[in-house]
């Protein structure tokens, strides 16, 4: 399997661990990627509140690179704010020609022409439908055995674009997660919302969607997240939170491709556990 590959500016920065272990985890796989050659930010949530024709030029920059690649048709996207600003562009531009005419205009300052024939998908969605989950169970053994894991979706991944999953009941990481020998943690919070950027801006409403999150996965090893805001989130209010509340909720965080990869073996540093800011040693020591 081919794909070529949209890091986004989280990986290259706050969330490097989820960068360093899903390239890790997809060398194992045999899944081969190609960095997009000088890509640019998708615009996060900001540019679309500053101008709408902004956030689809920053986002169709990209996507024309990726064309100009000639290379396999697919991108593969692990942040979930990145795949869904990519995945918009995608979308608008069949529908609204328009549009479509207005990028390419302002992509001509750079001799750029953006088609519309590439495809953005999630990491979720390719490991979930198209990698052979039995390489994860033959090579782990059942190593994860002692855990029981909770996955946590976030919203972006999924909404509004339910392409591969069920936003409202998702389940496409527990067979990921069962493939290593670890249980599902059986809760309804998956798909619930972490408050995003609400915990700057309204920090009260924040803590809340957090601590209702945090508490609900009480009784599970750990939470493994497949999106940067929503692994920042969790993990670093979690004293803070504990400490309001006074009930400790504090539980390793990890990335999907960080519980895959040690459970196949990989070292946690190899997979970036060093660089994660909830505790992780338990989760270490029971794995090796």
């Amino acid at each position: 399997m081919n794909y070529l590959y949209y890091p986004g500016c989280s990986l290259e920065g706050t969330a490097a661990e989820y960068d360093i272990s899903t390239r890790l985890l997809l060398e194992t796989l045999d899944v081969h990627i190609q960095e997009i050659e000088d890509w640019n930010c998708c615009g996060a949530s900001a540019a679309e509140a500053y101008s709408d024709l902004l956030s689809h030029v920053l986002c169709a920059r990209t996507l024309a690179l990726a064309e100009k690649m000639k290379g396999p048709g697919q991108i593969l996207v692990p942040c979930s704010a990145c795949y869904l600003n990519l995945k918009k562009t995608e979308e608008a531009v069949k529908k609204d020609k328009p549009l479509l005419v207005k990028i390419n205009k302002a992509l001509a300052e750079e001799n750029l022409v953006f088609r519309g024939d590439v495809s953005v998908r999630h990491l979720l969605d390719i490991l979930s439908t198209e990698v052979d989950i039995w390489k994860i169970k033959e090579v782990s053994q059942n190593k994860m055995a002692r855990f029981t894991v909770a996955p946590y979706y976030g919203c972006q991944c999924l909404r509004p674009f339910a392409v591969f999953d069920d936003p409202e009941e998702p389940h496409s990481m527990d067979a990921l997660i069962q493939a290593t020998g670890a249980r599902v943690f059986n809760w309804e919070a998956g798909g619930q919302c972490c408050g995003a950027s609400n915990t700057t801006t309204k920090p009260a409403v924040g803590m809340a969607l957090v601590g209702r999150i945090l508490n609900a996965a009480r009784g599970a090893d750990a939470i493994v997240t497949v999106c940067p805001m929503c692994q920042m989130n969790l993990e670093s209010n979690q004293k803070k939170i504990s400490h309001e509340q006074g009930v400790d909720l504090e539980i390793p965080v990890l990335y999907l491709p960080q519980f895959l990869g040690l459970a196949m073996g990989k070292a946690p540093t190899d997979v970036g556990l060093d660089k994660n800011l909830s505790n992780t040693r338990e989760i270490t020591a029971k794995a090796i």
